[in-house]
């Protein structure tokens, strides 16, 4: 009886060690983040040649659709070269300007549109990226756009926020501001931020380290009076009809004090770590400063502008075309002619998890 009763308790005992050996043998199901990007540009457009006017250039994604979009500008030594325009299109010439609300789904294209002020060179031109995304798990985006007529005083800002429907994600914007005849009317800033009562509905930016932002906010400036001012603003959004409660989009911000000097420039590059997800859009501001906690407010100077908000290395260099491991997003910003005290330049990078 000791002896059967001990043979059994051998099996049961093997039986056990067998089980155990087998569940560690059982693979587990594999995660991964299936976002990825490809940055498209087709390289320098030159202009504008005359005072007061701007041109229009676009970079395409021949697969993937628009996360976001970024815009770099050559000055050479002048201060009338100005950021007019960073925004989606439909086919790379037309825009989003009409009626507010949905306003395309699925876009592959993305403008950059460069301005002049009172005076141009033939060095000035202006170089358009778009970030081509894909992922598993969202297949589709839509773009909605909102507007508003400012400024239309001298140093005022023209605020205006395009928030993502209910139930998607925020995956980018853009900016544009008009009129180009005026000369000095510019955006300045072109950011993430949230709907809400602690971002005062868009009017403070998202801050380093917040996670999934879902509107855009656009800031318009002028150096004069012009009562046809428009300032628009873009947000890119994940389509209607995607479960997105997996999917983290994490900020990083930088900013820093400057430019302050009259007719100088200023980079401020922030990255995307690798343990936070994919960059897939970034943003850029010349400000007064705290734009995470207080209302956003303008620069010291009318004639402070943006000459650039795009992909780039750690050094603040624009990325090549075609390039895959994008993860750093740099603003470009300058002043005009004049000192500008209590200046800041700021730098948003959109990092992305689809948490397929």
């Amino acid at each position: 009886m000791r002896a059967h009763l001990f043979v059994r308790a051998r099996t049961a005992g093997t039986g056990l060690i067998l089980g155990a050996a087998l569940a560690v043998a059982i693979p587990t199901a594999a995660y991964a983040n299936t976002v990825a990007v490809t940055v498209k540009t087709p390289g320098a457009t030159s202009g504008p040649s005359t005072a007061n006017s701007e041109i229009s250039t676009h970079a395409d994604c021949s697969s993937g659709l628009i996360s976001g979009g970024g815009i770099n500008q050559a000055t050479g030594t002048g201060n009338g070269n100005h950021v007019m325009g960073t925004s989606p299109s439909s086919n790379g010439t037309s825009e989003y300007t009409g009626s507010t609300g949905v306003v395309g789904t699925d876009v592959t294209h993305w403008l950059g549109i460069g301005g002049s002020g009172g005076q141009a060179s033939s060095s000035f031109s202006t170089t358009p990226f778009a970030v081509c995304f894909t992922s598993t798990l969202i297949n589709h985006t839509q773009v909605v756009m909102n507007k508003v007529n400012a400024p239309t005083t001298a140093t005022t800002v023209g605020r205006v926020t395009a928030t993502c429907p209910a139930n998607t994600i925020l995956l980018g914007g853009g900016a544009r501001a008009t009129p180009a005849s005026a000369g000095d009317v510019k955006p300045i800033a072109s950011f993430p931020t949230f709907n809400n009562s602690a971002h005062d509905f868009g009017l403070k930016a998202a801050a380093d380290g917040e996670t999934n932002p879902d509107s855009w906010t656009a800031v318009g400036w002028a150096n004069g009076t012009n009562s046809t001012t428009e300032t628009y603003a873009y947000a890119i959004c994940s389509g209607s009809g995607i479960n997105i409660s997996g999917v983290t989009v994490k900020v990083h911000y930088s900013e820093a004090s400057g430019p302050t000097t009259g007719s100088t420039g200023q980079k401020v590059t922030v990255n995307c770590p690798s343990g936070d997800g994919k960059l897939i859009s970034g943003g850029a501001a010349i400000s007064g400063g705290s734009v995470t906690t207080t209302d956003f407010a303008g620069p010291g100077s009318g004639g402070d502008h943006l000459n650039g908000s795009f992909p780039s290395d750690s050094s603040g260099n624009p990325v090549s075309d075609g390039t895959t491991a994008a993860a750093y997003w740099t603003a470009f910003t300058h002043t005009g002619g004049m000192s500008s005290p209590s200046t800041y330049s700021d730098a948003w990078a959109l990092c992305a998890n689809d948490g397929v």
